[in-house]
């Protein structure tokens, strides 16, 4: 028995509103209920999260340079590696969120089995970047870690949200978030210190590979230990776990999309997300548009992170009382705005500072907040499969994005692409806001339980 499998992990339902002359009383019970909204299950696979996050940073945060500088790849080149991250993620989380639903002998759903396997892939694509040194070979290892990554993303996610009170599902998608953006903080600054302990130039040619083959060897072992926190920690299944009389099949799952809810918000994730410039891309925009020595350019995520760590977690509770698609749209509001400012004529760190304050707040605003939305209207019984569409749909959207921003920054330059790209998500967010108007009543989650409904209201 797994060390977590003996505890409960469903946080309890806010107690109920105390009688008049007991506010000495309320007050530590509203404390007991504010902590009692983010439960066990959350923190644990928050920890799992920032672990492997260490572990994916610290190769997210060198590999432009590696492949720019050191391989010498152009940015159409760079554009397509960077798109088969996101691509190959996609494929296979559907797959993913479908092989989680299906229920073991037990009556137990597959989520914690699935997102182990996930996990493990990835982990055991990253002493392989130490084997390989060719484009080709190196595209086929992300493709192989973004497929781990594919695979665990839904699942994860559903537990989140089964593990949950409905009510407080932004808050808890967002205290997962600041723990997973605590390993993203983590990662750059731990690459950066691998790469001065190991000396020598940054510049990949020659024996000066040194360094990077030093930071996928430390990434590899950080992430194995990810994987054991989850098989330690993390129960098997939800407390109030449901029998299931049917497997859900695949083709179940693609039939969520006849939710008008899920339906409207996957296409407007589909749309935003043929606007998103890719970080990369970003951080190589403002490295340089500030001329950035090479050696501090895996410090830039630190700002992206260090917003998105402080933010997550109040713009989650703020999501949970304006509305989950509010909030999601004014996050690409708050993208635009970083946008805008780099192309600007504003210069220097200042401004630079601005722009990776703005793009964590955009995170902030979107990631959990869109996984704790698509929640709120899909069955439980097919969680992971519904969760999986919208990611999927998001994931091939900025897959397309990094290829026309990266032959776009080839032929006309980054500072021309990323004006194309701010106009076009201009529109887009515009288009939005018209197809996610909110309801004129706020959403019961508790209605959407049912998964014998045909359709869910939005």
């Amino acid at each position: 028995m797994y060390v977590a499998d003996s505890r409960s992990s469903k946080a309890p339902a806010a107690p109920a509103a105390t009688r008049p002359g007991r506010r000495e009383a309320a007050a530590p019970a509203a404390g007991r209920a504010a902590r009692a909204a983010v439960p066990g299950t959350v923190v644990a696979l928050g920890v799992v999260s920032l672990v492997t996050d260490v572990s994916s940073e610290m190769v997210s945060a060198v590999l432009p340079l590696y492949l720019l500088t050191g391989l010498g790849l152009s940015p159409l080149g760079f554009g397509l590696l960077d798109g088969i991250q996101n691509g190959f993620s996609a494929v296979v989380r559907l797959a993913g969120g479908h092989l989680a639903d299906r229920r073991g002998r037990d009556g137990a759903p597959r989520h914690k089995a699935v997102a182990a396997v996930g996990y493990g892939l990835s982990a055991l694509c990253k002493p392989l970047l130490l084997l390989v040194h060719t484009v080709p070979l190196i595209g086929a290892v992300l493709a192989a870690d973004r497929t781990g990554k594919g695979l665990r993303t839904a699942p994860r996610d559903a537990m989140i949200s089964l593990a949950t009170e409905p009510a407080h599902r932004g808050r808890a998608f967002g205290v997962h978030r600041a723990m997973d953006t605590a390993g993203a903080l983590l990662g750059p600054l731990t690459a950066f210190l691998v790469l001065r302990t190991a000396g020598g130039p940054l510049l990949a040619d020659g024996g000066q590979q040194a360094g990077y083959h030093a930071v996928f060897a430390v990434s590899a072992c950080v992430a194995v230990l990810g994987v054991l926190v989850l098989l330690l920690f993390v129960p098997n299944r939800p407390a109030t776990d449901e029998p299931s009389a049917v497997h859900p099949r695949l083709r179940d799952g693609l039939a969520l999309l006849r939710i008008p809810g899920l339906r409207r918000l996957t296409f407007c994730a589909v749309l935003l997300g043929l606007t998103t410039v890719s970080d990369s891309f970003l951080y190589l925009l403002v490295q340089r548009r500030l001329g950035l020595a090479t050696e501090y350019f895996p410090l830039l995520p630190l700002g992206t992170a260090g917003a998105f760590l402080l933010l997550a977690v109040p713009l989650g509770a703020l999501a949970d009382r304006i509305g989950r698609r509010r909030l999601f749209l004014a996050g690409h509001g708050v993208l635009l705005t970083a946008y805008g400012l780099l192309l600007s004529p504003l210069d220097g760190l200042p401004v630079v500072a601005c722009v990776l304050l703005l793009h964590g707040a955009f995170y902030a605003a979107t990631d959990g907040v869109l996984a704790a939305a698509a929640a709120d209207t899909v069955p439980a019984g097919q969680r992971g499969a519904g969760l999986a569409l919208v990611g999927t749909g998001q994931a091939l959207a900025r897959f397309a994005c990094s290829l026309v921003f990266g032959a776009l920054w080839s032929a006309v330059g980054g500072t021309a692409a990323l004006t194309w790209s701010a106009l076009a998500l201009a529109g887009c967010v515009t288009g939005a806001a018209f197809v996610l108007r909110e309801p004129a009543a706020p959403d019961d989650p508790a209605a959407f339980e049912d998964p014998t409904d045909a359709e869910v209201p939005s």
